[in-house]
């Protein structure tokens, strides 16, 4: 049934837990995963993204900004989040799974739809944290957005929350 499975990844805890669903449906549909990470200032432990144009402003002394440490820190966590994805990568594909790995830049939800449609994905698994309404409101959710977006079938992995 599925073929294409996109997996969408952050570096949270959840996506252990994500990858393992994804692996054992591409497993038992012999598909092909796209394990997909989207670089964006709105996941937790990034630094912001450098702006277009961030070298042309002028940042008055004593502010406290440097722009090569900013883009130190940037880079720095490029290439942290892509070791991370190849990581997982290499954990699939000794299981026997097809795995290819794509990192990009943007709003989250946006570019999972987007790399879904363009790879021709059957199915995006992503996780979702539970936020309180006001968080959800005012930050909207990255699973929320893929629900009612994606070209295809969309599997939620939910963090597991303690039931006392």
């Amino acid at each position: 049934m599925f073929k294409r499975i996109l997996v969408a990844l952050d570096h949270s805890s959840l996506a252990d837990r994500v990858l393992a669903q994804a692996m054992t449906i591409a497993q038992a549909n012999q598909a092909e995963l796209l394990l997909l990470h989207v670089l964006s200032g709105e996941e937790e432990d990034s630094p912001l993204p450098i702006p277009p144009g961030a070298e042309k402003i002028y940042w008055a002394p004593g502010t406290g900004f440097n722009l090569e440490i900013w883009r130190k820190q940037w880079e720095t966590y490029e290439q942290e989040c892509l070791d991370q994805l190849q990581q997982r990568s290499t954990l699939a594909q000794a299981t026997g799974i097809a795995t290819g790995v794509k990192q990009i830049a943007g709003s989250p939800g946006r570019g999972i739809c987007y790399q879904a449609k363009i790879w021709g994905a059957d199915l995006i698994v992503t996780g979702h944290r539970e936020q309180s309404g006001l968080q959800e409101l005012l930050l909207g959710s990255v699973s929320n957005y893929i629900l009612h977006h994606a070209p295809c079938a969309v599997l939620t992995v939910k963090t597991v929350m303690d039931q006392d």
